[in-house]
């Protein structure tokens, strides 16, 4: 039976969905290191992880057995994709399942900062009764600046706009403004204009340390903070200067560039104790619904992968999904040089069989072909394929009905 291996406390509808698969699936709540992961990893198929895990070339190296990786978040940084596409691991996420969950959190917490509400709970758990309206603000009015404008920032754009809030956003790219969204030309543009700065950049290494001092400087003064994108890609020395000196009015944090591997366990930062600033553990899509989408998502292609070949919305290998049924069915991934299809082809009819369906697509390096035929697979033609100077990774399916 083949095995399964769920770290980091993933909803349980993944082990039922890939139980139901026919695997043999193994739980664990916390994240593993290098050494204990490579341990794991013996005899497992599939692998789910969500951000702590470091799923490194080392890793894939010593475990070539291992068939795919789930990403259960968003992010899939903590996986070494060109190592894990170069050994034929497919590597697949949820890009889109928590969106709103992330979107929800940042609302509540635009609302709690311009409120003050965390210092009006910290004063009333300490016994003083502060009812005040001193630093208090509506959202309805005031401007947000989205930096980053996919999945995420988008639909923020909306909730915000619908609450009154006027909507700047600055991304590298060039996207379509949703409702009366204004892009800026420039970063810069936006922390001159904007009252509140939200990021929900992705976890490209170009954007480490991209907001510091002087990006902290050149927001408007007495304005609000708030990162629930990566957590290497602010200054948290820069913040906390600027928020004592009260340039920056409130903050609110969901990531940080070193978290706590495992439930319970100590947690150290310089924005602690700071006045106005909501911290949390990288919860901005930990809801049930978001956790339990995130399962049924990335377990469902893991399942498919393994079941058919299909790498449609993986992020490392070509996509390729065949539809259909017949006696059998191939994918060789290979390495992207002309000549390998009909290489494939000649191979399947010197053995007899007839080609009943195939898609090929390319990416960078690599090929990946997916062969239906209407006959058993011969071991020869595997060996055959497998002995072709441009395979990377064969494999043969299940017959199916």
């Amino acid at each position: 039976m083949p095995t399964a291996l769920l770290l980091e406390n993933i909803d349980p509808v993944a082990v039922e969905l890939l139980s139901s698969a026919g695997f043999e699936v193994e739980s664990v709540h916390g994240a593993l290191d290098e050494d204990d992961l490579t341990a794991a990893l013996d005899g497992v198929d599939l692998l789910g992880i969500r951000s702590k895990t470091q799923v490194t070339a080392d890793v894939l190296a010593r475990r070539p057995g291992l068939a795919a990786v789930g990403a259960f978040c968003i992010g899939t940084n903590q996986i070494d994709l060109a190592a894990a596409a170069g050994a034929g691991v497919a590597v697949f996420n949820a890009p889109y399942s928590n969106t709103r969950s992330v979107v929800e959190l940042a609302i509540a917490e635009i609302i709690s900062l311009a409120r003050r509400l965390i210092d009006r709970d910290r004063a009333l758990h300490a016994g003083v009764w502060d009812k005040s309206a001193t630093g208090s603000h509506e959202i309805r009015g005031r401007t947000l600046g989205i930096v980053g404008y996919g999945n995420i920032g988008s639909q923020l754009s909306v909730l915000a706009e619908s609450l009154g809030m006027r909507v700047l956003f600055y991304d590298l790219e060039d996207k379509l403004a949703l409702g009366n969204a204004q892009p800026c030309g420039s970063l810069e543009e936006l922390l001159e204009r904007a009252e509140t700065v939200t990021l929900h950049v992705d976890g490209r290494a170009g954007n480490a340390g991209m907001f510091g001092a002087e990006q902290f400087a050149r927001m408007r003064r007495r304005s609000l903070f708030l990162n629930l994108s990566r957590g290497f890609v602010v200054d948290h020395e820069a913040l906390r200067e600027h928020v004592l000196s009260g340039h920056i009015a409130g903050a609110a944090v969901d990531v940080f560039p070193d978290e706590p591997k495992s439930q319970g366990d100590e947690f150290s930062s310089v924005l602690r104790g700071l006045p106005n600033v909501i911290l949390t553990p990288h919860v901005g899509g930990s809801t049930q619904e978001a956790q339990y989408d995130i399962g049924r998502f990335v377990a469902g292609k893991l399942a498919d992968f393994t079941r058919t070949g299909t790498t449609t919305l993986s992020v490392n290998l070509p996509a390729v999904a065949l539809h259909g049924s017949s006696a059998a069915r191939f994918a060789l991934l290979h390495r992207n040089v002309p000549g390998v299809l009909a290489n494939v082809d000649a191979l399947v009819g010197e053995h007899g069989l007839n080609v009943d369906g195939q898609v090929l697509a390319t990416r960078g390096q690599l090929g990946y072909v997916v062969t239906d035929v209407n006959a058993a697979l011969p071991p020869a033609l595997l060996a055959a394929l497998r002995a072709l100077p441009e395979t990377v990774r064969l494999v043969e399916f299940p017959p199916r009905t």
